[in-house]
């Protein structure tokens, strides 16, 4: 093992919830005026923090999204993930092998505590994610492209950045995760591979990922 820490991302990494909030995410700006379709919300969408699509339709349009523009998606994604939300295949046993071979591991995602709780409890994984190994953009203020989420991460297991890997299919995570001073490994099943530069090594089924890592 190379690494003295794997940080997963968690929406498309760990589980599998990009088409679901992004569906969702694009009916919802369109329902407020501001015409998105799917294809569209995952171009400029894909791993933001909430935070940063408040910011990028100011920016476009000079309006600002309502008051419970955050509940109302949230509460539409929690239900959809009730019904619909699965593992991405073959995580759980990546994840199991790591727990079985003591390698540190931890989620350091874009979305909120309470988001990685209700995908992680959904799809089962959250016998691998105790509360000290969730880390969410709302603990630094600052969400991916910043480094600051991984870093935060990283300090908080105790590991220095440069012997931390981070596992990303987001360009933004990607990113966020170079200008932190980590490798990364590129997961493209969902995004093209080309989109995510900067990545050290690309990989598109999540039983690759043990051999990568050694």
């Amino acid at each position: 093992m190379r690494y003295d820490l794997v940080i997963f991302d968690n929406d498309g990494v760990l589980v599998d919830s990009e088409p679901i909030s992004n569906r969702l995410l694009a009916a919802h700006l369109t329902e407020l005026g501001h015409p998105t379709s799917y294809e569209e919300s995952i171009r400029d969408y894909m791993g933001s923090a909430m935070h940063r699509i408040h910011e990028l339709v100011l920016e476009r349009t000079g309006q600002r999204l309502p008051d419970d523009f955050d509940d109302v998606f949230h509460a539409r994604v929690f239900a959809a993930f009730e019904r619909e939300l699965k593992p991405v295949a073959g995580v759980a046993d990546v994840l199991e092998r790591l727990s079985a071979d003591g390698v540190p591991f931890c989620v350091a995602s874009s979305g909120s505590h309470e988001r990685i709780r209700v995908g992680h409890r959904t799809t089962g994984l959250d016998r691998w994610f105790e509360e000290g190994r969730i880390f969410s953009s709302q603990d630094v203020g600052r969400g991916k492209p910043a480094p600051d989420l991984f870093l935060y991460a990283a300090e908080r297991m105790g590991v220095a950045p440069e012997r931390c890997v981070v596992v990303e299919d987001s360009p933004l995570g990607v990113r966020a995760a170079v200008a932190a001073g980590m490798d990364v490994l590129g997961f493209a099943a969902m995004t093209p591979a080309e989109k995510l530069v900067g990545a050290g090594k690309l990989f598109s089924d999540m039983r690759e990922l043990p051999d990568l890592l050694a």
